[in-house]
């Protein structure tokens, strides 16, 4: 049966979003898994009544979660959940109303590390809980990572929990079948990606007969679409980067208009679906998976999915991943988050006491025990997963994968801490794609492209980031779409400038000759 729940009430502070935001909520409270600070709620009538809690997060898969896992991780964490599950197609509209309505539940999932940057605003303004000094009184959760927590930190206080992600999942899938078929090596440069693209439109590689292909499948999302990994690859700082000593937004850089010509090439020879700046992230993945384009450029973590759900119907299908590709400067560079892709934020709209707090702290302490933990990755033992020589085996055969997508992989999106910080199971890794793209994760890390700014904070940004942000969308797109020239950039990056980016400039170089 389908878990359908209202949000939870109580008045929330409107809060600034941007166009991308990713929002999932989740109120919870337990007795503990595992946690050395759960205690009964003062004033209950029952101390072992299950804790109620309500959750809105983000759909990835084409259907909600059934009871199965739901209720293990429920009993484990003595709570009833109430989850409300929002395709991802539609998230950001439901947040939105969520914020209209004043109606966020008591634990927010920030999706990404620029949403999150938009609350800093309303953390500063004491509108949510602020949890570091608590987490120490955890069993679990007073292992998460120091050095995150403090890049996490807004003002040196520590507000979310957070949910770990690699430095850099960044590079480049590509159909090793198609390439292999028109005699293409692994792409090692920007000019081989482009190379590569051009074979992809113009020589049939599908071998159809037919002018239906293109290379590069792109979407309306700068950061985790294609648009930044390439800039990396350009040698463009990570959001901001020094110059003459002083810190300049990556826009500022030559490097940066580099990459729009590059995209505006791909534009103008039709090697990029045209229409990319409008595309959603389902389109731009349909596009690739239905065998229209050759080329996805952003995370590389979905390599061994797509394969999989593209041979259903394209038998022959083969990718393959490469993370290093050597541009212009002739170093192989990638940009990278501050190690952590989400955040959990509590609203004291929504926790109104010390002691909800702590009972809410408790089941995100309950998530990061390693029984709860391996419900949540892997789902039920015997079931969704064997343990073979200590790690967890997920089946391969399409009839059990069907069901762990419909009854496990939704449940990623409860994640909180990561397997550095949490004594769970490590998957068995069997499939080569997915080694090799393990390996190409971890390689990110040697050649990583840090944000200077990751712990500085801007009040500026915090009050105007968003529709300052959007002048240099808006004028990135009109770039690349051949709709204003370099003079009309400028203008953008000027009109930036004049509404509040100098002084987002000086006081992140205030912080900045600090911190040297």
């Amino acid at each position: 049966m389908k878990r359908r729940f209202p949000w939870a009430g109580g008045r929330a502070p409107f809060l600034p979003l941007s166009c991308a935001a990713v929002l999932l909520t989740m109120s919870a409270c337990s007795s503990g898994a595992g946690s050395s600070s759960s205690s009964p709620q003062e004033g209950a009538a029952d101390p072992n009544k299950p804790f109620e809690l309500s959750i809105m997060t983000v759909l990835h898969t084409p259907e909600v979660p059934n009871d199965k896992v739901l209720s293990r991780i429920e009993e484990k964490t003595n709570t009833k959940l109430k989850i409300s599950w929002v395709p991802n197609g539609s998230y950001e509209e439901k947040v939105n109303s969520a914020i209209a309505t004043e109606t966020l539940p008591m634990a927010v999932y920030v999706g990404n590390v620029a949403i999150y940057n938009n609350f800093k605003s309303a953390l500063r303004d004491g509108q949510f809980w602020e949890i570091g000094p608590y987490l120490k009184d955890y069993k679990y959760l007073s292992n998460l990572d120091p050095a995150v927590l403090k890049n996490s930190a807004v003002d040196g206080k520590i507000y979310g929990v957070y949910q770990a992600t690699p430095l850099s999942r960044q590079g480049v899938i590509y159909r090793k079948d198609w390439a292999d078929k028109l005699g293409l090596p692994a792409p090692q440069t920007l000019d081989d990606l482009y190379t590569m693209m051009k074979a992809f439109k113009e020589k049939d590689p599908d071998g159809d007969g037919k002018a239906d292909t293109f290379g590069l499948a792109d979407r309306s999302d700068l950061v985790y679409g294609a648009f930044k990994t390439v800039s990396s690859y350009f040698g463009t700082p990570n959001y901001w980067g020094e110059k003459d000593g002083k810190l300049q937004p990556e826009f500022m850089f030559p490097a940066y208009l580099d990459t729009m010509n590059f995209f505006k090439k791909l534009v103008d020879e039709g090697l990029i679906n045209r229409d990319f700046s409008v595309t959603s992230k389902s389109d731009h993945e349909a596009f690739f998976k239905s065998g229209k384009a050759g080329v996805y450029i952003g995370c590389i973590c979905a390599a061994p999915g797509y394969e999989r759900d593209m041979a259903k119907t394209m038998p022959e299908t083969k990718l393959d991943v490469v993370n290093r590709i050597t541009g212009p400067t002739g170093k192989q560079e990638v940009w990278s988050v501050p190690g952590y892709g989400n955040m959990v934020l509590f609203p004291k709209s929504a926790v109104k006491t010390e002691a909800e707090l702590k009972k809410v702290l408790s089941f995100f302490d309950g998530l990061m025990n390693p029984e709860v933990y391996n419900l949540v990755n892997y789902g039920i033992e015997g079931e969704h997963y064997e343990v073979v020589d200590g790690k967890a085996k997920i089946p391969t055969d399409a009839a059990k994968v069907a069901v762990n997508d419909r009854e496990v992989r939704p449940l990623l999106s409860l994640r909180v801490g990561g397997p550095e910080t949490v004594a769970g199971l490590k998957p068995l890794v069997e499939n080569p794609l997915q080694k090799k793209t393990d390996d190409s994760m971890e390689d990110n890390n040697k050649i990583l492209i840090t944000d200077p700014t990751a712990a500085f904070s801007s009040p500026t940004k915090d009050k105007n980031g968003v529709p300052l942000g959007q002048i240099i969308t808006d004028a990135t797109y009109q770039y690349i779409m051949g709709k204003i020239d370099e003079k009309g950039f400028q203008a953008a990056v000027d009109k930036w400038r004049k509404e509040g980016g100098d002084a987002i400039i000086s006081e992140y170089n205030e912080q900045y000759a600090k911190f040297k």
